[in-house]
């Protein structure tokens, strides 16, 4: 691989979006007159709502009947987040929120066209059309969940909300309304997986990170039926890359979306500049990790490109310095995930006196497999890069997002 990088490394592409995708001239969300809504309990609702500017993402229900009502009325709109109302433009805007895995979620500001481009290349890369029944598993407030309901709603779509739920409970409720597609972040996936199984889900559409391979070989049992595409982006970008095949974390770039790799480092990897018709147009309040320049956006993510896909290494708001050596915790984390007795994982840095930093991983799986996991470890990555010591949970606290509490685990790992 290390051979194909300097003919790689300054790769682009710009694959146009189906015919017509922009000829409609959509700016704004409409609620398609086939869509139907279904909250936790079941219970259908209609499209009426308050048009409000910050709508209480809870009842999920009438978080979405508001989002809509607030589009048709040309109101910028945010679910959840601070009291704080969202900027208005002079084209249709709306906010959504960042996942908060490193840090105090962040509002981002963008405008309704820039999902709305998106939903057409969806609607045929995942067969979403009117009378498809499509769940969304996490919070209405972070933007993976809110966009899947947006999209579904606007599509024609059956949209079932099963946030809040227990995952046995999702479980159950995928089985009894014969949902088809699923929108999760691996983390929800993973206690899914736990819950049973279920035929009816045949697409799977992943964000939010890294879908390992021993989560990959749990769903192939639970969900048997389900095809699993992995998208790489940011609530900054949106979609980036996907991947419809086993590699973990690489993906052709998405169809519209040019990709450059800046600033490249010795392995050849380098940070990931998006420019698209799907990105934000900035942040509504303090500004985080994603940087805006000529038309092109970071997120902060580096990557590498491996066979004309994109490989991900890390963030940079993760990426430690141990001794001399530079890590992206996420790089050890995808290894682990792929070891016998792992379930869930999270690499954790401490500080350390000689060192500077080093690095302990929170588990969730079988204790008893943790010598062999250490082994591994140290030989896949030497004695510095590492982790140090394994704390073992049975538990896994989410953030409202679906990722992992990284802030929690941390605090909690001793």
């Amino acid at each position: 691989m290390a051979g194909e990088v300097p003919e790689m490394m300054n790769f682009q592409t710009k694959i146009q979006p189906p015919a017509g995708i922009f000829a409609q001239g959509e700016t704004r969300f409409v609620w398609h007159p086939q869509a139907r809504l279904f909250g936790p309990d079941g219970a259908e609702h209609a499209s009426a709502g308050l048009a409000l500017a910050v709508i209480p993402a809870q009842p999920a229900a009438r978080a979405v009947q508001a989002a809509f009502a607030a589009a048709a009325a040309g109101v910028a709109f945010r679910i959840g987040g601070p009291a704080e109302p969202p900027l208005s433009g002079p084209v249709p805007m709306f906010e959504t929120l960042t996942g908060g895995s490193t840090g105090t979620p962040r509002r981002i500001r963008r405008t309704q066209a820039s999902w709305i481009a998106s939903f057409r290349i969806n609607a045929e890369m995942f067969a979403i059309s009117p009378g498809t029944a499509v769940a969304v598993l996490g919070a209405l407030s972070h933007s993976l969940a809110l966009y899947a309901a947006i999209e579904a709603l606007h599509l024609g779509a059956d949209l079932h909300l099963l946030g809040g739920l227990r995952p046995d409970r999702q479980m159950q409720a995928l089985a009894a309304r014969r949902v088809t597609v699923v929108y999760a972040t691996p983390a929800q996936l993973s206690l899914l997986a736990e819950a049973g199984g279920v035929a009816c889900v045949r697409q799977i559409v992943v964000g939010g990170g890294a879908l390992a391979a021993g989560l990959r070989a749990r769903l192939a049992e639970a969900v048997p039926a389900a095809r699993i595409a992995t998208f790489y982006g940011a609530a900054e970008t949106s979609f980036v890359a996907m991947s419809h095949t086993d590699q973990d974390a690489a993906g052709l770039p998405y169809p519209g979306v040019a990709i450059d790799l800046r600033t490249i480092g010795p392995d050849g990897s380098g940070e990931v500049w998006v420019q698209s018709p799907y990105v934000a147009a900035g942040y509504g309040g303090p500004p985080g990790a994603a940087r805006w320049a000529d038309g092109w956006v970071t997120a902060g993510e580096w990557g590498r490109w491996c066979h004309g896909a994109l490989l991900l290494v890390g963030r940079e708001d993760r990426r430690v310095r141990i001794a001399d050596q530079s890590v992206f915790p996420e790089e050890i984390e995808a290894f682990l995930g792929t070891l016998a007795g792992v379930v869930d994982v999270a690499v954790i840095a401490r500080a350390d006196l000689r060192r500077g930093q080093v690095l302990e991983a929170v588990l969730r799986g079988d204790p008893a497999k943790a010598a062999a996991i250490l082994r591994a470890a140290r030989t896949r990555f030497g004695p510095l890069a590492a982790p140090r010591a394994l704390h073992w949970r049975q538990d896994w606290p989410l953030l409202p997002s679906g990722k992992p509490d990284l802030a929690r685990l941390c605090a909690e790992a001793s």
